[in-house]
């Protein structure tokens, strides 16, 4: 039903504004409480054996909706509602900012892949952090907070401009994420290389742990799939050696030779950052050797290319504990998540581990030992 609808309906809007009406539906959705109550028994049933604790918090499953699509936390219950086991908002970044010119969100439909550029749009982390104060909560769920550098400022202030959002939004954050990935602000990716990273994360955790006195803010890093293995690496050892809680893997590519693309040339060659499934096998391979690096010391997180619950899984036998999606929601629609529940529930059942816990990792290990 939905296949049908996307190619009638969807297809005939540019990508963005397809997006903003779904994104509208979903909220509007959400407001109405027996329509949300309605929505979230089709699309959201529970499966106890799927229960996940990462971050010191337990959620109904490991399955999260990846940064990106709700950038102003305006609807965190509506992906919630969709069956969404936690919600990372952003990037946001300290200076609210429009983005990239349109058109700048492509769809490479025979590939099952998007391309933005959107360039960090945003209301802001000032505007952001006063949505989320006065958020009511409906479905209680997970909030990651990702948030990344202001375009316009120059890389030697990168640091302040991040901490300006850490401070802003650590206190409504279940977890925090520094975005050093994106490949649509100039010089973002320069500060993965391990002697900026570090003071900036160094300076991120202060920043956090003296706004929120009360628990401790988990903070991660969203890396991407473009760095080579010894960077890999080098940020593994980084994040074991800073204390960092958790490392997503991976961002947007901006490769485009060896995907196996089929789609237009013209969309192909469009600058932004690819993701959807062609980039799955190396954000597995990116997964794998963090895992193999850095076991189980810090959570990983792994995202791009998930389109199915066998996709999840390999991802969770690979090394990570929570995973995310996002393009896949795009072509699969609003019961996506109903079906990689089921899928990874029926996983699980059959294969030799009682918990998803004990399965993190497992074919990481083997294939090392």
């Amino acid at each position: 039903m939905y296949d049908l609808f996307f190619r009638v309906v969807f297809r005939r809007m540019d990508a963005e504004s397809a997006h903003r009406t779904a994104f509208r539906w979903i909220r509007a959705a959400a407001r109405i409480p027996v329509v949300r109550a309605a929505v979230a028994a089709a699309a959201a049933p529970r499966h106890p054996g799927l229960r996940t604790l990462a971050f010191g918090r337990e959620m109904r499953g490991p399955f999260g909706l990846a940064a990106g699509f709700d950038k102003n936390a305006v609807a965190i219950d509506g992906m919630s509602m969709l069956g969404f086991d936690h919600v990372e908002i952003g990037t946001v970044t300290a200076r609210q900012q429009p983005g990239n010119p349109a058109p700048r969100l492509f769809r490479l439909v025979g590939d099952r892949a998007l391309i933005n550029r959107m360039g960090f749009n945003n209301d802001g982390s000032a505007a952001v952090a006063a949505r989320l104060a006065a958020r009511r909560v409906v479905f209680p769920t997970t909030v990651g907070v990702n948030i990344g550098k202001t375009k316009v400022v120059p890389e030697g202030e990168a640091v302040q401009d991040y901490v300006t959002s850490a401070e802003r939004l650590a206190r409504y954050a279940d977890y925090l994420v520094v975005n050093v990935s994106s490949p649509n602000t100039p010089g973002l990716r320069d500060l993965q290389a391990t002697a900026a990273l570090r003071p900036l994360l160094t300076a991120v955790r202060e920043a956090a742990d003296r706004t929120v006195t009360e628990r401790r803010v988990p903070l991660l890093v969203k890396i991407a799939p473009d760095l080579a293995d010894a960077d890999v690496d080098a940020v593994a050892d980084l994040a074991v050696e800073l204390g960092l809680d958790g490392i997503i893997a991976t961002n947007t590519t901006i490769a485009r030779e060896g995907l196996g693309l089929t789609s237009d040339p013209a969309v192909v060659a469009e600058t932004g950052g690819l993701s959807g499934a062609p980039l799955e096998d190396r954000s597995l391979d990116v997964l794998r050797r963090l895992y193999a690096r850095v076991g189980d010391r810090i959570t990983l997180v792994g995202v791009g290319g998930i389109e199915n619950a066998e996709d999840a899984w390999r991802r969770i036998l690979a090394g990570a504990t929570l995973v995310q999606g996002y393009s896949a929601f795009i072509y699969q629609g609003p019961f996506w998540m109903r079906a990689v529940h089921r899928g990874l529930a029926a996983r699980l059942a059959a294969s030799p581990y009682a918990t998803l816990a004990d399965a993190v990792g497992a074919d990481t290990r083997k294939a090392t030992s």
